[in-house]
């Protein structure tokens, strides 16, 4: 007997995939929590497999639930690609993009008022993640186009944007640490690019340091960096007015450069491809003063 598949149900796992909770899929479904959790738990009698399993007070996808949730995906896409063909109302499409935060200020408003300017009843959602993450939420389909930084010739991850340095920043008082004192650091959290290549290098140069602040949050970092608790590492993109680059300052060694990097899923839809497109659009065109040479990529 040929196994059908409840789309409902499917819309369900989805959505609480994307959000982390089953409970916004019954918010967003219109639906009790108990009846999305009898819909999870008969898709996951009619494959044969284990889904999901519990973590803390919420439920993951297994390995299986991850290659699930793709085909998942295309099916509904093709659902509501044939409802709209025939006039059928369908629930709006909603699109993932993931991106550092550098970029909040002004290639994320940027690409969305275009986008939203041509498609005003699409949804899209960004998430902000390390470069380690984005990638994975990609290769699993939970987003749908990214930018993101990688190592130099990264040639395995997408299209390369544009070559960025990187810089050691503080603000504009701090005094350069003498030579007794261990460099004092404000890093984002581990795994991050930008905090492996700054501590790599002042390693290799026989620096001391320590950590004095970590987050996963850049205005958290910014907001340090102000209070002169340390030095930081970024681009020289979205710098604050009184935050420097100070990389010419004796004990802090030179860091090689990293690549912004263009992501798209392969599962992604005709929509999510062309919000990618517009991404890189955007990000090229305020790139185009750090990197030039990136507008004719």
């Amino acid at each position: 007997m040929t196994t059908t598949f409840d789309i409902d149900a499917l819309r369900a796992m989805i959505i609480g995939i994307e959000h982390g909770t089953f409970a916004r899929a019954a918010i967003e479904l219109g639906r009790s929590q108990s009846a999305i959790s009898m819909k999870l738990k008969k898709l996951e009698r009619q494959s044969g497999v284990r889904l999901f399993v519990r973590k803390g007070r919420g439920l993951v996808p297994t390995e299986a639930g991850e290659a699930f949730a793709n085909y998942a995906r295309r099916i509904i896409a093709l659902n509501d690609e044939a409802a709209k063909s025939v006039g059928a109302n369908v629930a709006p499409e909603t699109i993932r993009l993931g991106m550092p935060q550098d970029y909040f200020d002004d290639v994320m408003p940027a690409t969305l008022r275009a986008f939203s300017a041509k498609h005003p009843n699409v949804h899209v959602n960004i998430r902000a993640g390390n470069n380690h993450t984005i990638s994975e939420e990609i290769e699993a389909g939970r987003l749908d186009g990214a930018i993101a930084f990688f190592p130099k010739s990264a040639a395995d991850k997408g299209q390369l944007l544009c070559d960025l340095p990187l810089l050691w920043v503080a603000h504009k008082d701090m005094q350069e640490p003498d030579g007794d004192s261990p460099v004092p650091l404000v890093l984002f959290n581990h795994p991050c690019l930008f905090r492996q290549a700054a501590l790599a290098a002042l390693d290799g140069a026989g620096e001391r340091w320590r950590t004095v602040l970590t987050t996963p949050s850049l205005p958290a970092v910014w907001s340090a960096l102000r209070s002169k608790f340390g030095v930081g590492v970024r681009i020289g993109h979205n710098l604050p007015d009184e935050i420097l680059d100070v990389s010419d300052w004796r004990r802090l060694p030179p860091m090689p450069p990293v690549e912004l990097r263009l992501l798209q899923s392969k599962t992604a839809s005709p929509l999510a491809r062309e919000l990618t497109v517009m991404l890189k659009e955007t990000t090229l065109g305020t790139m185009d003063k750090q990197c030039p040479a990136a507008v004719a990529r």
